[in-house]
């Protein structure tokens, strides 16, 4: 296995979330991702209205906005994250996007 199939396999959601907001923002995009809480009975939820499945992302610059849903190298989407992306025209990154350059490339 190369290097670069090493990396992209073991890249995990977080770690990909983390990089492409560091550079949303230095960048010059607004960026929001809603985490979830910690409920009294230690399970976690992300409050929320409407229909689930929201992309992970929403970023906005200049008057174009961008909803982005981020999976691992072996995520699936949802039927849920599968509508939203279909109703707004949204894009789904994974590692290979971040290791081949093309997300810094679609936020420049």
């Amino acid at each position: 296995m190369t290097d670069r199939a090493l990396l992209t396999a073991s890249m995990s959601e977080a770690t990909l979330l983390r990089h492409v907001i560091e550079a949303a923002s230095l960048l010059g995009w607004h960026v929001h991702h809603s985490r979830p809480a910690m409920l009294g009975s230690g399970r976690y939820a992300t409050a929320l209205s409407g229909h689930a499945g929201c992309p992970d992302l929403v970023l906005a610059r200049g008057g174009v906005v961008r909803l982005v849903e981020l999976k691992s190298t072996r995520g699936r989407l949802s039927d849920e994250q599968r509508g939203w992306l279909d109703a707004s025209g949204g894009v789904v990154w994974r590692p290979i996007d971040w290791l081949s350059g093309r997300i810094e490339d679609e936020l420049r």
